[in-house]
């Protein structure tokens, strides 16, 4: 009995360590999350194939609790209440699906469980997804390297994974001496701001106005990407201050903004230049709970942002095809994966991540946009407040 404990709490240990590592916001690191199939594979009961769940998800999704204490000026504990049942989803499938047959059967439950957390329901709260790594691993092979990644995690659950970790290995040190950053041209620029948390909610003249003055320091031609929420509620009026003062300057806006409606409002992406202004790209994913509040039309009739979830997943802007990707869809697979269906040429990642001071958070968001733009050869341009 004693040595069953001490085997449960060294998986528990070891998969807390994949998840602090592969999470850890660093790109390159991504690839150590895929030891997490081995790990669920080894257990023994079903319980244990829960509590190393848990501990691979918590660890990789830390910053939750002080990210939510942040942006509600709480104590950690309302946090440590989301981060626990977000984890919920993840526990509930691995464990459903862990088997302790051999052969054929764990590897196809595993790559089951894989799908399961990549599309909605499950999929709302996917984070910490082993395919993410594809990118590190297989950069520009696109949906081969999905394939690949794919046999490599359901190899991982066989007695034949050290010659999966070595492959991968081999695979990884010839990605990492050969990492390229996927940039767009230099006439598209993300600007990543400092304005905390009063982005989006000072839509005062002022505020306007100084983001005109850093958008119009940029050369004829631009292409400027600012944050979610940049704009703060999208008007009639603020387009027209902002059309007006592009006039003459051949530069083209894509920023984030909150478009009003009858039953909440639409987290979107809006396109300004002197010759008009329209919206772009209507948030697939909003974050559960702090933003997509669905069990409010039960009550009151709606409120909150509402999810497009399979929603507009290519937009074109002068005859680039963009995936637009905002702040949590940046933690998710089914958004990236569904706009790559219609082949992109550059992923558009914005966020307003201000409540995430104390945390990686953004780094991950990062990250993770930079491994899927790897995985599918797209260019990147990232745009972050803070």
């Amino acid at each position: 009995m004693r040595l069953d404990h001490l085997r449960t709490t060294g998986l528990i240990v070891i998969s807390i360590a994949i998840g602090l590592i592969g999470w850890s916001g660093n790109t390159l690191l991504f690839p150590v999350a895929t030891l997490f199939p081995a790990i669920w594979a080894i257990a023994r009961t079903r319980w244990q194939a829960a509590a190393v769940s848990a501990a691979y998800f918590l660890a990789a999704s830390r910053g939750l609790p002080q990210g939510v204490a942040n942006f509600y000026s709480s104590d950690i504990w309302r946090g440590l209440l989301l981060w626990l049942i977000a984890s919920a989803g993840f526990v509930i499938v691995h464990a459903a699906l862990w088997t302790p047959c051999g052969g054929r059967r764990k590897p196809l439950r595993f790559l089951m469980a894989c799908v399961v957390m990549a599309v909605p329901p499950f999929g709302i709260t996917g984070w910490a997804h082993p395919m993410t790594a594809a990118g590190i691993l297989f950069p520009t092979w696109g949906w081969w390297g999905l394939a690949a990644m794919a046999a490599a995690l359901g190899v991982m659950t066989t007695r034949c994974w050290p010659a999966a970790v070595i492959a991968m290995t081999g695979f990884w040190l010839w990605s990492a001496a050969q990492w390229t950053a996927p940039n767009l041209s230099a006439s598209w620029v993300g600007v990543d701001l400092e304005f905390g948390a009063s982005l989006g909610r000072d839509a005062g003249l002022e505020r306007q106005r100084a983001l005109i003055d850093a958008v119009r320091a940029h050369p004829p031609g631009s292409t400027i990407v600012l944050p979610e929420s940049a704009l703060g509620f999208w008007t009639v009026i603020v387009a027209g201050l902002w059309q007006s003062a592009l006039e003459g300057t051949d530069i083209t806006v894509i920023a984030g903004a909150a478009e009003i409606n009858d039953s909440g409002y639409d987290n979107v992406l809006v396109k300004i230049s002197s010759g008009g202004s329209e919206v772009l790209y209507r948030e697939r994913m909003p974050v559960p709970g702090s933003m997509w509040q669905p069990w409010r039309a039960l009550h009151d009739g709606g409120g909150g942002a509402k999810a497009h979830f399979f929603a507009n997943p290519v937009v074109e802007i002068e005859g680039i095809r963009l995936a637009p990707l905002i702040c949590y869809e940046q933690l998710l697979v089914w958004p990236i994966l569904q706009s790559a269906l219609h082949e992109p040429d550059a992923i558009v990642a914005i966020g307003n991540g201000w409540w995430t001071s104390g945390t990686s958070i953004i780094d991950i968001q990062r990250a993770s946009s930079e491994a899927w733009a790897r995985l599918f050869d797209l260019s990147l341009v990232i745009s972050f407040n803070t």
